[in-house]
């Protein structure tokens, strides 16, 4: 039995059915599980590891819905800078082919390491191409090394530019193939119990980019295994036109054709949506993952993430591609969603005094946090409470970013200038500490990875 024990934090952001904030709080842990939350006087006053969080702030650990950890192979790469959605990819697809299983690890190391100096402590990452040795395996060895709670994607692209696709021949897989190698990868990876630091989802890459039988076969496949499945949707009006030109109906209805809105299902992106579709979101308990920096990095638009709210969608947050955002930090997406929704606020009031729908800060934490597990399907995250798995991270507040803020620490952390976590902890695991990565030698992984970088921009 191992224990951990939190004492002293100036609060505590609980994220509880009440939405308790503690003053002068912590919380007991027992083999990575929460046993006990409460100001500090009423915590046990020892265990194997204690942590002294005086001046400091505690959050669960944040989760994030949708990543592709090895892009950050091709992060600013000067071909994608300045284009859309469509020309963005065209301009990537031949370096992300050439990424092997070297390369794969490196970037998933470094992506998850600043997701972990972030304060994220749950990932799901969209993999799609399996080329030159990368795998699934790879990914989920290095997340385990680095001590992330990781759901691992056995993404697929099957259809190629000479089949009315948007990728490259060369970067589309087999069919059968696939779906033969996601029955492996669950069989070898997907943990269904509380606590679980692996599972497995099935994630076609597009509706642009895979068939409607693999769309239906993969469905079929995660149903009959009880694991979730994912793709990105709605992201452009450039998919839109390709849906309606080549299906005849836009991207939800594609998609609800073949069984894919229902409630084991998250969307990233969803931002070209109708009413009627948010409702069909809505009933279904489909979920959502928000992008907000990618989603303005490639001009795609503003996702409607208060009406999905106001009816009832569950939402998480993302950081999409590190190569169409350049940045692994959730707790930067969390104040991106607040500000973009208030633009969004502000672009519709045509004159108007501003309605009362704000954004607050309260809300992106819980986006970011709860609304992430619920998008993930997991029970046992995005809340410090009994029972939960104990994932938090803690920001220093006597760090000038919050200078004059400490009257709403929690307000605080996303309006003023994000910092780098002091402390991340995953399932009762120290990860970070005093702001320095501790589960990884950092430096030589960043050398490496921009050796590997540098190779593949140059071709």
């Amino acid at each position: 039995m191992s224990t951990l024990l939190v004492r002293n934090a100036d609060v505590l952001v609980t994220m509880d059915a009440a939405r308790r904030e503690l003053r002068g709080a912590g919380l007991y842990a027992v083999d990575g599980f929460v046993r006990q939350v409460g100001v500090t006087g009423e915590l046990p006053t020892t265990a194997d590891v204690v942590l002294d969080l005086a001046g400091q702030i505690v959050l669960p650990g944040l989760v994030n819905t949708h990543h592709h950890l090895n892009q950050t192979l091709t992060r600013a790469l000067p071909a994608g800078q300045d284009a859309g959605l469509f020309d963005w990819l065209t301009a990537h697809y031949p370096a992300w082919t050439r990424i092997d299983a070297e390369a794969s690890r490196t970037s998933t190391l470094v992506g998850l390491a600043e997701l972990l100096l972030s304060g994220c402590t749950t990932v799901f990452d969209h993999t799609y191409l399996y080329k030159n040795g990368n795998s699934v395996d790879v990914q989920v060895e290095a997340a385990r090394d680095i001590g992330v709670r990781f759901h691992a994607s056995r993404g697929s692209m099957s259809v190629g530019r000479s089949k009315g696709g948007l990728p490259p021949d060369e970067a589309v897989e087999d069919e059968a193939f696939i779906l033969k190698d996601s029955e492996r990868v669950i069989d070898r990876f997907h943990d269904p119990r509380p606590g679980a630091m692996t599972r497995v989802v099935l994630a076609p890459c597009a509706p642009f980019s895979v068939s409607a039988d693999l769309l239906r076969e993969s469905a079929a496949l995660a149903r009959a295994r009880g694991v979730r499945l994912h793709t990105h949707l709605a992201e452009t009006l450039d998919e839109e036109r390709y849906t309606l030109e080549r299906f005849g109906v836009r991207p939800v209805q594609w998609m609800d054709g073949l069984g894919w809105v229902a409630g084991d299902v998250w969307f990233a992106h969803a931002v070209h949506v109708s009413d009627a579709e948010i409702a069909r979101f809505a009933a279904s308990g489909c979920g959502v993952a928000h992008c907000p920096s990618s989603n303005m990095r490639l001009a795609s638009g503003i996702a409607p993430v208060k009406k999905y709210l106001a009816a009832g969608v569950v939402v998480g947050l993302a950081v999409d591609g590190s190569a169409s955002n350049d940045s692994s930090n959730l707790l930067l997406e969390a104040r991106q969603a607040m500000l973009l929704a208030r633009l969004d606020l502000g672009l519709r009031r045509e004159g108007k005094d501003l309605p009362a729908d704000w954004m607050t800060a309260r809300e992106a934490l819980e986006l970011a946090t709860l609304g992430g597990a619920r998008v993930l399907g997991r029970e046992d995250v995005g809340s410090l409470e009994a029972g939960k798995c104990a994932d938090f991270f803690s920001l220093d507040l006597g760090a000038v970013e919050y200078a004059g803020a400490r009257h709403d620490p929690v307000a605080a952390t996303l309006f003023c200038a994000p910092t780098r976590a002091r402390t991340t902890v995953v399932h009762g695991r120290v990860v970070v500490e005093d702001g320095r990565l501790v589960s990884l030698d950092l430096p030589p992984v960043v050398e490496r990875h921009n050796r590997l970088a540098a190779a593949l921009a140059r071709g």
